[in-house]
């Protein structure tokens, strides 16, 4: 790529409800093939492998995910797994990865659980971002907003900076559809899909200057911890008076120095069975059936099934989910609420 020692730092957790029953809290769907063989964690690792000109990534995760991590981080070589004591969201998670790396090194801290469709589209894209990084930003990849989407944040390119890049003019949370569609016909505003790269020594200032309780924690537990070959176990009474804040609130929104390079890498955060079925290969009638599944006169149907038998005619923007003793029957529509189930909160 260049001589920048990029890092990539891997963001492993989640509770497992959007896409129950499938996933699970015991195992998330960073952990789960949900397309293809590899699993979107594995997939990850791959787009950000040391072949593409990446360093040794920084794995930060529960314990709980730990066994999960370790079964699919298959070139452990150089690599750290830093396994936090509590959660205490991405700010202080990424503060935990920045403390373990060189002060001149730049970080690319990526979601485990998202898709990326175009792997060339996604380098490029974090080589431009690394880059600026390099100089003092704070840089967003900005996902090319392709639909006025209320589930998700939007960042505002401002002027140019570089030869890929803009400065970030301001975060906008989650719209309603109004203003979604607003962001949208302006061609100003891209979805913020939590990918973002770090100057290491850049980020740990700014986190001291706009969240100084955060990185104390962090400095605290780090100093606290203790390793078990490329494990790192930070101290759990320092790291739990942790804010718990994201990366967002923390640093990204306050920051005078904060940037975005634009990309179309067909992304998807695959945060709901809709998602999922987007993402997916469709036949002529827009159905995806997998495992034991015979569609009749069906249209824009997702089944999943991992043994029984599954027969469905005459249906149309359904999901049909089937998980050991659990079913998950519902619309399109509703899929969006399948993490208000109590089944699913409760598993």
């Amino acid at each position: 790529m260049n001589d920048l020692q990029i890092f990539p730092v891997i963001l492993c957790g989640g509770s497992g409800t959007r896409l129950w029953p499938r996933s699970r809290a015991a195992k998330p769907k960073p952990f789960l093939p949900l397309l293809g063989d590899s699993t979107l964690f594995e997939a990850t690792l791959a787009r950000c492998d040391r072949a593409a000109g990446f360093a040794a990534p920084v794995v930060v995760t529960g314990a709980a995910h730990v066994a999960h991590i370790e079964a699919q981080l298959h070139d452990p070589a150089g690599a750290q797994v830093i396994v936090e004591p509590s959660a205490r969201n991405t700010a202080a998670a990424i503060a935990l990865a920045a403390l373990r790396l060189p002060e001149d090194a730049v970080m690319l801290v990526c979601p485990s659980d998202h898709h990326i469709a175009d792997t060339a589209a996604f380098r490029r894209a974090a080589l431009a971002a690394a880059d600026l990084a390099a100089q003092g930003w704070l840089v967003s990849i900005g996902i090319e907003a392709q639909s006025p989407e209320t589930g998700f944040g939007y960042l505002q390119r401002g002027e140019p900076v570089g030869p890929h890049g803009f400065r970030t003019a301001r975060f906008v949370e989650k719209p309603d559809l109004e203003r979604a569609r607003q962001f949208i016909a302006s061609g100003d505003y891209a979805w913020n899909g939590g990918i973002f790269a770090f100057g290491v020594g850049t980020f740990l200032r700014e986190l001291e200057a706009h969240a100084p309780a955060i990185l104390a924690a962090a400095r605290a537990a780090v100093a606290a911890g203790h390793g078990e070959g490329h494990l790192f176990f930070p101290g759990a009474d320092e790291f739990a008076a942790a804010p718990s804040i994201s990366v967002d609130y923390a640093v990204m929104e306050p920051t005078a120095h904060k940037a975005m390079v634009p990309a179309d890498m067909g992304w998807s955060d695959i945060g709901s069975w809709d998602a999922l079925h987007a993402a997916v290969d469709r036949d002529a009638d827009g159905n995806s059936p997998r495992g034991a599944v015979e569609l009749v006169d069906c249209r824009n149907v997702l089944v999943d099934s991992d043994g029984p038998r599954v027969s469905v005619i005459g249906l149309s923007d359904v999901v049909i989910v089937i998980d050991g003793n659990d079913v998950l029957v519902t619309s399109h529509a509703g899929a969006q609420k399948v993490g208000k189930l109590q089944g699913a909160a409760n598993q």
